[in-house]
């Protein structure tokens, strides 16, 4: 069940209009399945609510191992041996000896399989396309954190080198995520925050990253598209130049990593916040008066005559959701958004 159409989307992230109530995009990080002997309940849900927009995955590489018809399709050039007990963010495999060798076996966004086969049929919404780790996490994810955040300042050319692969691989799947499947949007991830703070300075951001990203967003926008970024933690300090590189949407403003109220109110009319409702103490710990209060207060701090905020979770399903709590989400972010957006449109705030 859907009410936006793609168009009246497209207005409410670029500021031109707040519609006839919240979009609403928590289908897009609820997975039914891990909800044990809840999922029937919430497929039930997501078929009865509406779900503001469509996604579809595209076919990343794996790490290691790579399809029949490609061998090379997959980040490391080689297999990689895999420890037990170990936590993928510590696990580098990756060394810049063999860099030469890592790139001569890089992967193509021209493989055929990038696109999935069974494609969303056109229903009016609006199109995401999706994949993860952009910049960062996939450079964490081949060389292990600690080698990942000294590589900066220890092996800065190498990074470069990485990131402008990476650059040049994403940039081409968007153009055929616009050929083949005509998407609105490119939605992609990079937890460069922690807590309390950014993972590293502004100066490294800028040196690192900005480039990079700004040649993603502006060919997003060659290509008539949103660039969309989930980013967990504390990444108030980048905001400003994300906001000037041309990023359309931002993803969660994380609950208790930043001042909610200065970030809607600093940033709101300038870039789409796509603000994640709390998934880790609310809706697993929370009572259904919490949910509805905590929906309240989102669509009082962040929404806007103007747009530029949609409603999402902050992430991805765990087994300790309440299907109780989900049906409060949705119900009040109904009832109380119709209720807010009658008012601006009947001239009253």
């Amino acid at each position: 069940m859907h009410g936006i159409k793609r168009e009246e989307l497209k207005a409410i992230i670029e500021g031109r209009g707040c519609g006839k109530n919240v979009p609403m995009l928590y289908d897009q990080w609820i997975a039914p399945s891990v909800m044990g002997d809840q999922e029937e309940g919430v497929r039930r849900l997501l078929s009865e609510v509406p779900c503001d927009a469509a996604a579809v995955e595209f076919v990343w590489p794996d790490m290691d191992r790579a399809p029949q018809d490609d061998p090379d399709y997959r980040w490391m050039h080689r297999d990689v041996e895999r420890k037990k007990g170990v936590g993928l963010d510590s696990e580098g495999c990756l060394e810049w000896e063999e860099a030469d060798a890592f790139y001569a076996h890089f992967p193509s966004a021209d493989y055929p399989g990038l696109i999935p086969g069974e494609r969303p049929k056109d229903d009016g919404r609006y199109l995401l396309g999706r994949f993860w780790y952009c910049f960062f996490e996939r450079l964490w994810s081949l060389r292990g954190m600690e080698n990942a955040l000294t590589d900066f300042y220890l092996y800065p050319e190498e990074v470069h080198r990485l990131f402008r692969k990476l650059t040049d691989f994403y940039m081409r799947a968007m153009e055929r995520g616009v050929e083949e499947l005509g998407i609105d949007g490119i939605f992609t991830s990079d937890d460069i925050g922690t807590q309390k703070a950014p993972f590293f300075s502004l100066e490294i951001f800028r040196e690192f990253f900005k480039p990079y990203y700004r040649e993603l967003c502006d060919k997003a926008h060659e290509l008539g598209i949103h660039f969309w970024l989930h980013s967990c933690g504390n990444i108030e300090l980048f905001l400003e130049d994300f906001i000037e590189i041309g990023l359309d949407v931002i993803h969660p403003i994380q609950k208790g990593t930043m001042d909610e109220k200065r970030i809607a109110q600093k940033y709101g009319d300038r870039i789409c916040l796509y603000v994640g409702f709390d998934v880790q103490q609310t809706i697993p710990f929370g009572t259904e008066e919490e949910v509805r209060r905590e929906v309240r207060h989102l669509i009082d701090t962040y929404a806007r005559p103007d747009g530029r905020f949609l409603l999402t979770m902050g992430n991805n399903t765990t087994q300790d959701w309440k299907l109780s709590s989900l049906e409060a989400l949705y119900d009040e972010t109904i009832s109380y958004g119709q209720k807010v957006f009658r008012r601006w449109q009947e001239g009253k705030d």
